[in-house]
């Protein structure tokens, strides 16, 4: 079977922009696709647009940038760090809820995976979702060093946000099967990665770690590998891309209702310039 991938790039609260994209492929009923990969906070895009909920991941960062116990300075040195990335299983089940049973039902003709990065090795890891595990997966590929608690505990074994294994999985895409991928993405094209300031810091406290010492300090390297690799696919390979124009008005931890709201509505936009593209 030839796979039709659709690759949601992770970025914080600049998944606002992937809502918008989302929400019109779901008002048009576009989903050709039969294997989906998330990363990090497109991990959480993927899943309510899995289970075909018009406007709910919106609502959902709507709802985490408002509430007093999401963000709080004075739980910087506790072990939930000052964004409680836990929050995302109650905001699922009980405040914008994630109808899972409708996922899970896209399971039974696609295939799903959710990326990760292994604590003890530093390496990716390609998670399955389940009924029992989703939620968890979930904050695993989302949890980011230093600004939530930073790693967690899936059947024994700790994972951290999977953008630091496999930031842009492409390659891996196609090794398992895919002849036509669409990414969407939350960074412009043409813009290559460099060593940020969370990277240098990570790759310094993790210096007696060396795979994770990696992990952070080549982070730039993979991203860009990935970049090369979109840019040059094999002869095979049908790679299409949504990205942005510019840098959106949101950051990976910055933001304001304002700043998600029109990287939301321009998100919508350029879905539509999309689907009007590629919908004969």
């Amino acid at each position: 079977m030839n796979k039709h991938c659709l690759i949601v790039e992770g970025g914080g609260f600049k998944t606002g922009f992937t809502a918008g994209v989302l929400d019109t492929f779901m008002i048009a009923k576009y989903n050709p696709f039969n294997s989906y990969i998330g990363i990090s906070g497109g991990s959480i895009a993927c899943s309510y647009f899995l289970s075909n909920q018009y406007r709910q991941h919106i609502a959902a960062i709507k709802f985490l940038i408002t509430d007093e116990n999401f963000v709080k300075v004075s739980r910087i040195l506790d072990t939930k760090s000052y964004m409680d990335i836990d929050m995302i299983k109650h905001v699922a089940n009980e405040r914008v809820h994630f109808e899972m049973d409708k996922a899970l039902q896209r399971l039974q003709e696609a295939e799903v995976y959710f990326v990760g990065t292994e604590m003890n090795t530093g390496l990716p890891h390609y998670f399955q979702p389940t009924k029992d595990s989703w939620l968890d997966i979930l904050i695993a590929s989302s949890t980011l060093p230093f600004v939530t608690k930073g790693r967690h505990s899936i059947n024994g074994i700790e994972y951290f946000d999977g953008g630091f294994g496999d930031p842009l999985p492409v390659r891996w895409a196609y090794e398992n099967g895919a002849k036509k991928i669409l990414i969407i993405r939350t960074m412009p094209k043409d813009i290559k990665y460099s060593l940020s300031l969370m990277d240098l810091f990570g790759s310094y406290y993790y210096n007696d770690i060396p795979h994770l010492k990696e992990s952070f300090g080549n982070y730039h390297t993979r991203y860009n590998d990935a970049l090369r690799f979109i840019t040059n696919p094999p002869e095979d390979l049908i790679v299409q891309q949504i990205a942005p124009k510019k840098e959106l008005k949101s950051t990976t931890l910055s933001y304001s209702r304002e700043s998600i709201m029109k990287d939301y509505r321009y998100g919508l936009d350029v879905g539509l310039r999309f689907l009007s593209e590629n919908i004969k």
